[in-house]
């Protein structure tokens, strides 16, 4: 991964409120420990990683936004390589945030970010 990779998020039906993605697209939840999870744009493809998502996987998705690792740098986010998991699994690791709201706050940035770039895939 270089500054320009893009990191695929997932984007379920329930995180889009009028054609737009909410922040919990960006949100890690309690059970990801401030680890979210994404997939490696120099691996794979927007429609890939849907596919692997929604057919290997078995999870619903209605398509895919994307940050690059060097705006998630911008808000001290490491982005961690896991092919432990799969071949193109990445983590977006929020540790560096101590509080609820810094997390929150991010998930926004990075929200409008990937907003503005809009979607990479969809169904």
């Amino acid at each position: 991964m270089n500054n320009e990779t893009m990191l695929y998020r997932q984007v379920h039906p329930t995180m889009v409120e009028n054609g737009r993605v909410t922040s919990q697209v960006f949100r890690p939840t309690p059970k990801d420990k401030k680890q979210l999870s994404a997939y490696d744009g120099d691996q794979i493809t927007a429609e890939n990683s849907w596919q692997h998502f929604t057919n290997t996987l078995s999870f619903v998705s209605v398509g895919v936004v994307g940050v690059t690792v060097e705006e998630c740098q911008h808000h001290h986010l490491d982005t961690i390589p896991d092919p432990k998991t799969f071949r193109e699994h990445v983590l977006i690791d929020f540790s560096s945030h101590d509080t609820e709201n810094q997390i929150k706050k991010t998930s926004k940035l990075l929200r409008s970010v990937a907003d503005n770039r809009g979607w990479l895939y969809k169904i």
